[in-house]
């Protein structure tokens, strides 16, 4: 039990991610935390995410209740500043670093602000443990596809923030720096599929960019799984990766339509979008080893690969969301498999899914 009696700070800890992973980390499936430290720049969500704990009443949610009255905690902060960095890594024994900023088309307009978050935000919590000899155990990065051979800023912050991380652990080696690779996340905020559901529920148009356009698919409980995973197995400097499907976008967008009568719309790709994604590029291909059901990219710094053990590597080419596409049915399973297709969700109506 990895957690067990750790404290648990998760930057950007009330969005998507961050929340379905604190809900899990409370549930004691990975041990039971003496605190987690929800660290966000957002007081609305904050209080929205504190609300949602005090109102849950069902039975299995009591174990969780019963933490969140015990070990949960809410600190207002951002990463961007070292001092605020400085108070919430102190007392922490793990970091999740889930704050960023994500939207492609924002970090393409202000590429500075990605800069601040993704980069300096990562910078200074490595500094922070540097500097202060804070004793944390791990610290893990979440990255994106996107940061793999990255045509857009979002991916460039992201690979920038990778090799901080991996780079710390030659001058910090008593802290673990670790790094998560993951492709779209299912109905996360800002992700495709809410805004297809938004435009069926007024009747369309869908607006697609390019019907072709290929993307990794995974949910948010496969996100954190990707996490767990790299905290119980991961090396100094290893990123892991989901060995995910994908999806092509039209093929996504007619599976949520299923057989309504709604136009389509291609609008082109947008600013610093690909085609296809890449989670493993053929330069990490050389040193990309499978563990279990995920791939381990290993650090490309010597001082980091000594004394570890020879493994096979488990690629011979990049990974890319080309090379493993469901076709429509596969991706209609896909989605109703996570209750994403409208009226199919066991938990909400229609009307509540598509709000």
């Amino acid at each position: 039990m990895i957690l067990e009696g750790k404290q648990v700070l998760v930057t950007g800890g009330t969005g998507s991610m961050g929340k379905t992973f604190v809900h899990r980390v409370l549930s004691g499936e990975m041990g039971t935390p003496k605190k987690v430290i929800v660290f966000s720049r957002d007081e609305a969500k904050q209080h929205d995410m504190r609300m949602s704990y005090l109102h849950k009443h069902t039975t299995t949610d009591e174990v969780i209740f019963r933490n969140f009255m015990n070990v949960l905690e809410f600190r207002i902060g951002d990463v961007r500043n070292f001092d605020e960095v400085c108070s919430a890594v102190r007392d922490a024994d793990v970091v999740v670093n889930a704050a960023a900023l994500k939207q492609v088309p924002t970090c393409e307009y202000f590429p500075t602000q990605a800069v601040m978050t993704n980069c300096i935000g990562a910078y200074n919590i490595v500094r922070a443990i540097e500097q202060n000899g804070y004793p944390v155990d791990t610290v893990i990065g979440i990255s994106t596809d996107k940061a793999c051979k990255p045509v857009n800023v979002m991916g460039m912050t992201k690979a920038v923030q990778e090799r901080i991380f991996i780079g710390a652990n030659v001058l910090n080696p008593k802290t673990r720096f670790i790094c998560v690779r993951y492709g779209n996340v299912l109905a996360s905020r800002g992700s495709v599929i809410p805004l297809f559901h938004d435009q069926i529920r007024h009747g369309g148009p869908i607006t697609v960019t390019v019907p072709d356009m290929t993307r990794f698919l995974l949910s948010l409980d496969q996100a954190v799984d990707t996490v767990f995973e790299a905290l119980r197995g991961a090396y100094p400097g290893e990123t892991y990766v989901p060995r995910a499907p994908a999806a092509t976008v039209i093929n996504i967008a007619k599976a949520l339509m299923e057989d309504r009568p709604i136009q389509i719309d291609v609008v082109g790709i947008r600013p610093g979008e690909k085609m296809h994604e890449i989670m493993v590029s053929d330069e990490e291909a050389n040193h990309c080893v499978r563990r279990g059901s995920y791939y381990a990219i290993r650090s490309m710094l010597p001082e980091l690969e000594r004394d570890k053990p020879a493994e096979a590597n488990a690629l011979s080419k990049e990974f890319s969301s080309a090379d493993t596409v469901l076709d429509l049915g596969g991706t209609r399973d896909l989605l109703k498999m996570h209750g994403l297709l409208i009226g199919d969700s066991p938990n909400m109506s229609d009307e509540e899914l598509l709000r």
